[in-house]
């Protein structure tokens, strides 16, 4: 999807001309053309939203409608609690192993809740923690995923990918699952498997062409690695549970995630709105969907435009790849040694002489959701119009906060 980013700048200015600064849109004919590309990608496997990287019920409840999506990958217990408690989804897997004792307790008193979401585990402790919460024989059984590690190990202690479950082989796996099969009050449903390295790494870094190398030949390489141990660990764990679901992937990895037989659906969130961490893929480039507007409030020099605000710094190692890129009016870019300031921001370039105060400049965020925390609405923009959504935050729900 090619962006006119005159237009889109026009657009997004007269849609939100009535509000003040800072603003957030969403430009909707943008979401939901990544939408139906990630359907297609997917290949006729169904697609389970990632909420992390929406934070706004009306945004999860329009591509849950539809064709291709269907349920939702939370980040916390009470925000999946949450979810169905309002309505949006009736099958939600938490996508991390919860500690939440008020939250498993809820989950226990609760039939239908208890069938709608899946927790995930990882060790038979998270499994003792349950049971210390509610008794096993007082309870409907807790739906439990299975998180098999996806990283890569070539070699030794070489780990490629980030650090999340402990169980790496089928032999773990099947281990697991078995102990699992052995616990009352318990139903081993699913199985994730998160290839991280290759769904969240892009393997086109702007003027980095030695990385990019590494990059490519690190996932050429790991893929078929992983591809061959979760098809294995699938079959372990299928001997002691009767498994409703496997899943896999991501945003960067739906297409090759989808074509593994062990795989029975995708997740994917942040290619909904498209922030500049997808920019540096090759196989498919989200449209820009999401997007900021700070107000130009002085010049202290002929080729600087200064904005208020600014520092909304994405999660991750710190680097330049995490902060916010000045997107609209086109070539701006920050002033080196001050970067995004959190009450000030001056940027650069020949785009910075056109400005005055009182124009907006609109950003993109370096990841999807997390931009939700800064914001009580997103501003949903369809033609010349915007309409209020408000996001997690926007409801009180900082569940990480």
């Amino acid at each position: 999807m090619v962006t006119d980013r005159i237009a889109l700048r026009q657009r997004l200015d007269q849609a939100t001309d009535h509000l003040e600064t800072p603003v957030a849109a969403v430009n909707l004919a943008a979401f939901d053309a990544n939408a139906a590309e990630l359907t297609r990608r997917a290949a006729g496997k169904p697609i389970r939203v990632a909420s992390k990287s929406v934070r706004c019920r009306a945004l999860l409840e329009r591509v849950l409608a539809r064709p291709g999506w269907k349920g939702v990958m939370a980040y916390t217990l009470p925000e999946a609690i949450w979810l169905v408690r309002t309505g949006v989804t009736d099958d939600v897997l938490v996508a991390y192993p919860t500690a939440d004792r008020t939250a498993l307790r809820e989950l226990a008193a609760d039939p239908a809740l208890a069938a709608a979401v899946t927790v995930m585990v990882d060790h038979p402790a998270q499994l003792d923690l349950i049971d210390q919460t509610s008794a096993p024989g007082t309870r409907p059984p807790i739906r439990l995923c299975i998180d098999v590690d996806a990283s890569w190990k070539p070699a030794g202690s070489l780990h490629v990918g980030v650090r999340r479950s402990p169980v790496h082989s089928a032999v773990q796996a099947g281990t697991l699952a078995r102990k699992i099969s052995a616990r009352q009050g318990f139903q081993l449903v699913g199985v994730m498997s998160y290839e991280a390295h290759i769904a969240g790494v892009g393997d086109d870094p702007p003027g980095r062409a030695l990385r990019a190398r590494a990059i490519r030949l690190m996932q050429k390489k790991a893929l078929p690695e992983l591809l061959a141990r979760r098809s294995a660990a699938v079959r372990a764990i299928r001997e002691h549970a009767d498994l409703e679901f496997v899943n896999g992937g991501g945003t960067g990895s739906v297409a090759a995630t989808s074509a593994d037989p062990a795989v029975t659906e995708v997740t994917a969130g942040s290619g909904l709105y498209g922030p500049t961490l997808f920019d540096t893929y090759r196989s498919w480039r989200p449209a820009p969907a999401a997007f900021f507007a700070l107000s130009v409030v002085r010049r202290p020099a002929p080729r600087i435009a200064t904005v208020l605000g600014g520092g909304w710094i994405a999660s991750g190692p710190a680097e330049t790849s995490r902060l916010p890129t000045p997107y609209l009016p086109d070539g701006l870019k920050f002033k080196g040694d001050e970067g995004a300031g959190e009450v000030q921001t001056p940027l650069l370039g020949p785009a910075a002489e056109e400005l005055r105060p009182g124009d907006r400049v609109w950003f993109r965020h370096a990841k999807a959701g997390e931009l939700c925390e800064r914001v009580n609405e997103l501003q949903l923009i369809d033609g010349d119009t915007a309409t209020p959504a408000l996001t997690y935050r926007g409801e009180g729900r900082a569940f990480l906060g």
